[in-house]
């Protein structure tokens, strides 16, 4: 398969699944944005199997055999993911370890349906989300990996929070349940009364604390923006706005999570973008 080819391709599977992202990161140079679009693929590869894969756990452990053969060299030549990845790793100096450290995540994803403390599940946020942003930065900002990781790690523990306060009904019906048991006995929730979908007062609560959690890991990744260079600047805290912007769009609808799933609205985001 053709570089040319592969790259759209991967452009392809982040433009239909991921509009914020796409929109986003459209800012960004050509081969910077051809880069993202490559490692996205890889993540949504990853996610896909977990949540559609019909033999999931079997998949997965294909896809880690896959990708340690990736690593020494080895790969589907007509695959164009790989064709994209191979050249994304040759021209950046990509971390192992993030990408590692996703399939780990989605693991997790397969053996464990509930999480007891904040703790824990900051652990499974780190796996399937801050590693995200461990795998871009060596392409956003070449030679400020060490000054920005920390960053990475807390933007990717807002953008996972905000994903699970809203797809918490889409979760349930999953028979996954992200909020910590720790919280939803702080406030007197319990499992039988989420199940039933009732927007209560104790649910509100136990959502607006988690909110507040991703809010103070929203602020210490835009402490660090100014520090990426300016090409990236605008398209990560583009990103990060947008997604933040999920958390007051499900307040404008009343916390109604269990039956809908909720998006920034298009004019919401080109206000956003224009602003940067």
């Amino acid at each position: 398969m053709k570089l040319k080819d592969a790259y759209t391709s991967c452009e392809q599977v982040i433009a239909a699944h991921s509009k914020s992202f796409y929109k986003a990161f459209s800012l960004l140079p050509k081969e910077k944005r051809k880069a993202v679009w490559a490692v996205y693929t890889f993540c949504r590869t990853v996610d896909d199997i977990v949540d559609e894969g019909l033999n999931s756990k079997e998949e997965l452990n294909q896809f880690k055999l896959d990708f340690n053969e990736f690593l020494t060299g080895i790969y589907d030549a007509e695959n164009p993911m790989w064709v994209a990845l191979a050249h994304v790793f040759e021209n950046y100096e990509m971390d192992t370890e993030a990408f590692s450290g996703l399939i780990t995540g989605q693991e997790m994803d397969l053996t464990i349906n509930r999480y007891h403390t904040m703790e824990e599940l900051l652990d499974y946020s780190y796996h399937v989300a801050s590693t995200v942003g461990l795998m871009l930065l060596p392409i956003l900002a070449p030679g400020k990996t060490g000054i920005l990781k920390e960053g990475a790690i807390s933007l990717g523990y807002a953008m996972q929070i905000t994903n699970i306060l809203r797809d918490i009904g889409e979760d349930l019906e999953m028979g996954r349940i992200y909020l910590p048991e720790e919280i939803m006995k702080k406030y007197e929730l319990c499992e039988d009364e989420l199940r039933t979908g009732i927007v209560s007062p104790q649910f509100i609560a136990v959502w607006e604390e988690l909110a507040e959690k991703a809010e103070f890991h929203y602020k210490i990744a835009f402490e660090t923006i100014q520090d990426y260079p300016l090409s990236s600047r605008v398209p990560v805290k583009g990103a990060a706005l947008v997604y933040r912007e999920i958390l007051a769009t499900i307040r404008t609808k009343e916390y109604n999570v269990f039956r809908e799933k909720h998006y920034v609205p298009e004019e919401s985001k080109q206000a956003i973008l224009a602003c940067l």
